[in-house]
């Protein structure tokens, strides 16, 4: 049987407070396409956290070198995700930082970013993050970035189903 991928976003920040802003934004879609850009600061957007800074590993340094147009990333992800609903294992936060991101620079977003919890059974839920620490364990990347993050989320969706459709079929 083939298990159904969902496409997951995860948003890297400048902080964990209200006044942090997005810095960085992955998405692996259910066919498994990529999408990642560094996000170049707005000028009101200051605030800045060197613990997160020390999680993520993007200096602000690396957001102005190498970081994009907020809005050009705005029209950039509207291409690449349309009207795909998208799902995030930290909904709370990265819907805000999404929402802070097209709301700044006025761009409209045709996209919808829903709670990962939402497509989750119960039983997933009760192992997932055993799961995802084994997964992270075996990843080869160590960087904790957007792209690799939402990478693991799905590969965790994807292990937890599989795990419990293997049960079910063995109690059968």
């Amino acid at each position: 049987m083939s298990i159904m991928t969902p496409t997951i976003i995860d948003i890297e920040a400048s902080g964990f407070g209200s006044q942090s802003y997005p810095i960085e934004v992955g998405v692996i879609t259910a066919d498994g396409r990529r999408f990642c850009r560094l996000i170049k600061p707005l000028p009101h957007w200051s605030h800045w956290d060197p613990q997160a800074e020390g999680l993520h590993g993007i200096s602000k340094q690396d957001l102005v070198q190498h970081g994009e147009d907020p809005r050009r990333v705005c029209h950039q992800l509207n291409a690449f995700l349309n009207t795909t609903t998208v799902y995030s294992d930290g909904w709370t936060v990265d819907s805000s930082w999404i929402n802070r991101l097209f709301g700044d620079v006025g761009v409209n977003m045709v996209f919808h970013v829903s709670p990962l919890e939402l497509i989750l059974s119960e039983a997933q839920m009760s192992i997932w993050h055993r799961v995802k620490e084994s997964m992270l364990k075996r990843q080869d990347c160590r960087r904790h970035r957007a792209s690799n993050d939402a990478k693991l989320v799905q590969s965790t969706y994807s292990k937890t189903k599989e795990m419990l459709e293997a049960a079910l079929t063995d109690c059968q």
